[in-house]
């Protein structure tokens, strides 16, 4: 199903996913994702269980966006979370909703000890969410296919 995404073939992956897709999933917006993700299915498939996945609203019956982390975790114990809800269906409650089930997950792993968020300094929506929990923010980075990013981290040890 990944690299069918990554191939834009939306007709093909809704046949082998266990859910409805959308064609947002497969718009310009998301597509560097899914080929990235394809990618690294095959170079580490470790990663598998912890990279990125639809996001469904199973009470509504809606497939809503795509979420989950960059890989599993590193040497440090970092896992950075990735997450974007179609824009049908923001601005009601479902980035908060994923946000806080990527922080659960990520707490409830031994193998991870920080969980990070990288966000554009513009993306004004995706700020205020994340100032809304503990994260503190780290340092910038920048990133080839969506710019300037602003770093946060959480630690999400059993004791924080």
């Amino acid at each position: 199903m990944l690299q069918a995404l990554a191939d834009g073939d939306l007709e093909t992956a809704g046949a082998l996913a266990p859910v409805p897709l959308t064609p947002w999933l497969v718009s310009a917006e998301r597509i560097g994702t899914w080929r990235m993700r394809a990618r690294q299915a095959v170079e580490s498939p470790g990663d598998l269980p912890w990279i990125t996945g639809v996001v469904r609203d199973e009470a509504a019956g809606l497939t809503v966006g795509a979420a989950g982390f960059h890989a599993a975790p590193d040497e440090r114990g970092m896992v950075e979370a990735g997450y974007g809800i179609d824009p049908a269906y923001r601005r009601r409650g479902y980035a908060r909703a994923v946000l806080e089930l990527l922080i659960d997950r990520a707490r409830t792993d031994p193998a991870v000890s920080v969980l990070r968020l990288t966000i554009s300094p513009t993306n004004e929506p995706s700020l205020a969410l994340a100032r809304q929990y503990p994260f503190v923010e780290v340092g910038e980075q920048w990133d080839d296919e969506d710019g300037l990013e602003t770093i946060f981290e959480l630690g999400v040890t059993a004791s924080s």
